[in-house]
C-alpha cells in the first residue's frame, strides 16, 4: 500500500520530512514498530538489528547505555541500521538551555552527526529546540525532535497543563517532528491527539502485548490501542529484545500495529 494511501490526513498534514520518511518505511515494511534497543554493547545492536529490521520502522538508542562506545564501533550501529532503512532516534532527552544543547549534540558521542530524531524535555524553555537544531546544522545535516508530552512511568511530573505548554512549544517551531505521548494510557492518547491535531505525529513508549506491570515504575498498554487512540509509532524494548525468539515478537508487534492503523 502506497505510503499516503495508509496514512490519510497524517501524511498530507506532515510538514517535516522525516516525518514522511518514516511513514514511508512503515507503510514498506507493514510495521509501526520503532525498537527500543536499550543494550550495553555494539554487538548485541548489530546482531538484533539484523534480526528484526525487516519488522521495525525506526531505531531508538541510548548511546550513552553502551559500555563499549567508539566511534569505529558506533559506525558499526550506523551502518547496520542503514541497511534495514531505520532512521536513528537517540532517546537523549535533552533538559538544558539551548546554547549548552547544542554543545551536548556533538562531544564524544556526536550525535548530530548520526541520529536523525533526538528527544528532549520543555522543562528548560523553548530555546532547547534551537539549540539542538543548531547542532545538526553545524554538520549540514536535517534532523527532527521529539517532545515529550507525556510520560508511562507512575508518578512522573507532566502535567496537564506542561502538556498543553509542550504542545504549544511545537507547533510553533519548524523543527518539531511530534511527541512522545504515554502508550499505557489510550484516553490520554486520545486527549493528546486532539490537542495536537493531524500536524505532528505522536510515538508511544509504554506498550507490549502482555499488557502488565513492569519494573521500576513503568506501565503498560496493548499496542493496538495505542494505534487506534492516534499513536504513529509505538516504542517497543524487552517485548522484542528480551524475547526468546525476537524475530517472532518483532512479526507479532509488526502485524499488530500495522492491522491497528488500517482500522484506524
Amino acid at each position: 500500500m502506497r505510503a499516503d494511501e495508509a496514512w490519510g490526513a497524517r501524511w498530507r498534514s506532515c510538514a517535516h520530512p522525516l516525518s514522511h520518511r518514516f511513514m514511508e518505511t512503515a507503510a514498506e515494511k507493514g510495521t509501526l514498530v520503532v525498537l527500543a534497543a536499550d543494550l550495553g554493547s555494539t554487538e548485541e545492536l548489530v546482531s538484533i538489528i539484523h534480526q528484526v529490521g525487516p519488522h521495525i520502522a525506526a531505531l531508538k538508542t541510548h548511546v550513552d547505555m553502551v559500555e563499549d562506545f567508539s566511534q569505529e564501533s558506533w559506525q558499526e550501529v550506523v551502518d547496520a541500521a542503514h541497511s534495514h532503512d531505520l532512521m536513528l532516534f537517540e532517546d537523549r532527552k535533552f533538559a538544558d538551555i539551548g546554547r549548552v544543547s547544542q554543545t551536548q549534540m556533538g562531544g564524544i558521542y556526536d550525535i548530530r552527526s548520526w541520529a536523525d530524531i533526538v528527544t528532549a524535555h520543555r522543562v528548560s524553555g523553548p530555546d532547547i529546540i534551537d539549540g539542538i537544531a543548531a547542532g545538526w546544522d553545524d554538520v549540514q545535516r536535517i534532523g527532527g525532535v521529539f517532545l515529550l508530552a507525556q510520560m508511562s512511568s507512575r508518578g512522573n511530573l507532566l502535567s496537564e497543563g506542561y502538556t498543553d505548554e509542550t504542545i504549544a512549544t511545537g507547533a510553533a517551531s519548524p523543527h518539531v517532528l511530534g511527541y512522545i505521548g504515554n502508550g499505557s494510557s489510550p484516553d490520554e492518547i486520545s486527549s493528546l491527539r486532539g490537542k495536537v491535531g493531524e500536524g505532528k505525529m505522536i510515538w508511544t513508549p509504554g506498550v507490549n502485548l502482555s499488557a502488565e506491570e513492569g519494573v521500576l515504575g513503568q506501565r503498560y498498554g496493548h499496542p493496538s490501542d495505542a494505534i487506534r487512540a492516534g499513536s504513529d509509532g509505538v516504542i517497543v524494548g524487552t517485548g522484542i529484545h528480551g524475547s526468546d525468539d525476537p524475530v517472532a515478537a518483532a512479526k507479532a508487534y509488526a502485524d499488530a500495529t500495522w492491522a491497528a492503523l488500517m482500522s484506524r
